[in-house]
């Protein structure tokens, strides 16, 4: 058999060839014509070169993976990777080659031309570092940043009281249903990863058939395989964000001497870095030099020898002398163990049972995640996969001084297990579950309830149910505001009536609904005064940290997200909140807000930030804390840049009737027909069908040997 590419009537691949590695040499080929504008941008952000030619918005990012040393980690990871296990080293070689291929062809996409850019050449480290660079801020550990201001302003409550998921993490929805609540007697998996909405999309729809395996599944673009949500036939699996933190920030005192720069350690002595000197190109602007420094806890992300401009610079306790400036340093477990999970890739694809899918994740590295599988014989897992390093306390939700012991890492935690619940489900949705011992921030539990209580609605279900499941619009976060309202009185009759009207609304965020745009005036606008009041006004301006770590500082989005703690909490710094609420609301009945999908609106993110879009943007159902989880920032904006980046159902009876959709399409070409066709399946909450029979597929003769 040559290898062969098969589409689907929505431009799917389904790629067949004679061994694991020519697969993957296909898989790479076709991601590199398919996407190779959106994977030559992820190949430059990783190694810090995207700001050659997007210009200065990309100058922030680019300067964080220089200083976090991201290729030189997927670079040592893969050379582990070789001696570890040079079977998979060799099958993503494979890979690499397919996208060096395909990246000509591919290179046609009108993208480049308007950049300026060629496509370049991939090297076999390429795919670690594109993961890597997708996954580094996937824990949010710039959130310790925010924790330590809001501690040093407000004291040690404000941790708990803003501890929720906000803008800058990623979450999914998850749920396993067994053979003893499915109309087949076999289980069905559903969910959707919540990621930014990015044109074209962060997953890409696949399925790879060798001799060895035959896998349908969603796979990140520039990474061989297919990790997170894959249906092997006899065995299928999903993953959730367990929330997990296993990134640590580290003041460092550091020194220049003559000889280079010095770190104080935990052992009271000055040790030499490893430092040099990089050169940041920037379109249409100057070059940009960065100082790289790595001291014995990570590499400098923040600061330098001469410290910070505004921020969290403090003497040690007890010293008696100036203390040098302080920087902060970044420990991930890939820069420690050299190790990014790779080696369990192969063995997922190769997969039969759960037992098999638990082996594999038991090589799983990062970003921690919540595992379900299913199998056709019965067997269920759940689990959390990933390394969270052992360490002390105050690591988890703050910065810590490196130069005093005790903050080291000793070893891993293990990996925690949970069962299904008594009437045969499983749901996670980053709420506390699970890996509730190993993180800090969790999402509340209203999509884990709602999911809960609509698999509880009927005793037996099918593939075909679950997308009624992915749109659902109940918004459990409500309760706090609209307590708020309910306790108003002496309003003027316009206030009155838009009370009453909430008071009654059914809490469901649909496009059409006037009431749920009316619910959203009257929160955004108590949002923006409490993050208005004097309060919070040491917190408005965050500090001079680099701009990538802003989205986790920014006062008024940590307010919007966190507005059901505020709003219950017994006492909030002397805020009235009564007569927040009242201002809120008689501000919002003096404005007609329309519709919600009149002002909910799909804003995906763009490289090109001069791309086209759709006009006018489409319009969307749901929010942050529906299960239809389209965000936006409640007091910022209402448009939604982040949600559901895929759906899909699979069913463990007959895998061509599980169900998949991607917001937009399989191509990243705009020219192509296949680019936004799937995006009316996605607005309305339908899904295109998982087509695995090869008869079925129609051949495309001119890629019939690659």
């Amino acid at each position: 058999m040559t290898t062969q590419i098969h589409r689907d009537a929505w431009g799917i691949p389904h790629l067949r060839a004679d061994s694991a590695d020519e697969l993957a040499r296909a898989q790479g080929r076709v991601t590199a014509r398919d996407r190779a504008w959106q994977i030559e941008v992820e190949r430059h952000r990783a190694q810090g070169t995207s700001a050659s030619f997007l210009g200065t918005g990309a100058l922030s990012w680019d300067l964080f993976a220089r200083r976090a040393r991201l290729e030189d980690t997927a670079r040592r990871c893969f050379t582990a990777l070789e001696k570890r296990d040079p079977e998979t080293a060799r099958w993503v070689r494979s890979y690499v080659d397919g996208v060096n291929e395909g990246l000509p062809a591919g290179g046609s996409a009108p993208e480049f031309a308007t950049a300026g850019l060629t496509p370049g050449r991939w090297q076999p480290w390429t795919p670690l570092a594109v993961w890597l660079g997708a996954h580094i801020l996937f824990a949010g550990f710039p959130a310790k940043l925010w924790r330590e201001e809001a501690v040093r302003h407000l004291g040690p409550g404000a941790v708990g009281l803003f501890a929720t998921d906000g803008p800058g993490t990623s979450g999914s929805n998850g749920w396993l249903v067994s053979g003893a609540r499915t109309t087949t007697g076999r289980a069905v998996l559903a969910g959707d990863p919540h990621r930014y909405i990015e044109d074209p999309g962060v997953y890409q729809q696949i399925h790879l058939s060798c001799p060895e395996f035959d896998v349908v599944g969603l796979t990140v673009p520039g990474v061989p395989g297919i990790a997170h949500f894959g249906h092997a036939g006899t065995v299928a699996w999903a993953i959730t964000n367990a929330m997990a933190d296993y990134q640590d920030l580290y003041r460092e005192r550091l020194r220049r001497t003559g000889a280079g720069v010095e770190a104080l350690g935990p052992d009271g002595r000055w040790h030499r870095t490893a430092r040099h000197t990089e050169t940041v190109d920037v379109a249409g602007e100057e070059s940009v030099e960065v100082e790289i420094i790595e001291t014995g806890r990570g590499p400098v992300v923040i600061g330098g020898p001469e410290g910070l401009d505004g921020g969290i610079v403090a003497d040690p306790p007890g010293t008696s002398s100036p203390a040098p400036p302080l920087a902060v340093s970044l420990r991930y477990p890939p820069r420690v163990t050299e190790d990014l999970g790779f080696t369990a890739l192969l063995p997922l694809l190769r997969a039969r049972q759960v037992a098999d899918v638990d082996r594999a994740f038991d090589d799983w590295a990062e970003p921690v995640n919540v595992v379900q599988a299913a199998d056709t014989e019965g067997g269920l897992l759940h689990r959390v996969a990933g390394k969270v390093p052992s360490r002390a306390e105050a690591n988890r939700t703050r910065l810590v001084p490196a130069w005093e012991p005790g903050h080291e890492w000793h070893g891993w935690h293990e990996p925690p297990r949970a069962g299904l619940t008594a009437d045969g489900i499983a749901v996670m949705a980053n709420q506390r579950g699970p890996a509730a011992p190993l993180g800090v921030e969790f999402a509340p539990g209203h999509r884990a309830d709602r999911i809960t209580a609509l698999l509880g609605e009927r005793e037996k279900w099918s593939a075909a149910d679950m997308p009624a499941i992915h749109t659902d619009t109940h918004l459990g976060s409500a309760a706090p505001l609209l307590d708020h309202l309910a306790a108003l009185t002496g309003l003027t009759p316009e206030a009155a009536a838009l009370r009453d009207r909430l008071l009654a609304w059914d809490r469901r965020m649909d496009a059409d609904s006037t009431d749920a745009a009316a619910y959203a005036a009257v929160r955004g606008a108590v949002v923006q005064r409490l993050a208005a009041h004097p309060a919070f006004a040491a917190l408005a301006e965050p500090p001079a940290y680099p701009e990538v770590f802003l989205p986790w500082l920014a006062l008024l989005p940590r307010v919007g997200f966190a507005l059901e703690h505020l709003l219950r909490a017994a006492e909030l710094y002397g805020i009235d909140r009564p007569a927040t609420v009242r201002a809120a609301l008689e501000e919002a009945a003096a404005a007609p807000s329309g519709q919600w999908g009149d002002r909910h609106r799909l804003a995906p993110w763009r490289a090109l930030t001069d791309t086209a879009t759709p006009t006018p943007a489409p319009r969307l159902s749901g929010d942050h804390d529906c299960v239809l989880c389209t965000s936006s920032v409640p007091g910022l904006t209402d448009l939604s840049a982040r949600g559901p980046a895929a759906r899909f159902v699979w069913d463990l009876a007959r895998r061509d009737d599980s169900l998949w959709v991607v917001p937009l399409g399989a191509s990243g070409n705009p020219a192509a027909p296949h680019h936004h066709d799937q995006l009316p399946l996605w607005l309305g909450g339908d899904m295109a069908p998982v087509i695995t029979d090869w008869n079925r597929l129609e051949p495309l003769v001119r890629d019939t040997d690659v």
